[in-house]
């Protein structure tokens, strides 16, 4: 029999299977006088597709009813300043030399408590600069 290592990520709803595969598995390897090691890496949470739909409305709105000292900024644009705010950030001179680049600001790796903190953020900011938000259609579902 081969014995191919295994990598699985375990939730709520899968771990009884998974342990039960493991377990089988593991008892053959040892059966043909094989050792092996389990290890266990806890994932961290990312956030929601609820949450990020929900950032993005707010970023559309914020991006349709401001204007950032003199630029219109789409809510890709939005979201890399207001997400700045929340973590340290890279700033680096472009390739060209002419301008300069923001590295490092993700939020589709935001644990569920940054996601929460930045949808808070822009609704912060929106409310103290007269933002008006739209209600994001997944909380008519």
């Amino acid at each position: 029999m081969i014995h191919e290592p295994l990598e699985q990520v375990v939730t709520l709803a899968n771990v009884k299977d998974i342990l039960r595969d493991i377990f089988a598995r593991a008892r053959a390897a040892m059966d043909d006088g094989l050792l092996g090691k389990i290890t266990w890496k806890p994932l961290k949470s990312t956030r929601s597709l609820q949450a990020n739909a929900c950032m993005w409305a707010s970023l559309t709105d914020i991006s349709r009813q401001i204007v950032w000292h003199g630029h219109k900024l789409d809510p890709s644009e939005w979201k890399d300043l207001l997400s700045a705010g929340l973590k340290a950030q890279k700033v680096v001179p472009n390739i060209d030399g002419n301008g300069f680049v923001v590295l490092g600001a993700r939020t589709s790796r935001m644990s569920i408590k940054e996601m929460s903190d930045m949808i808070e953020l822009c609704f912060a900011f929106g409310a103290q600069n007269g933002v008006k938000f739209s209600a994001p259609k997944w909380r008519d579902e």
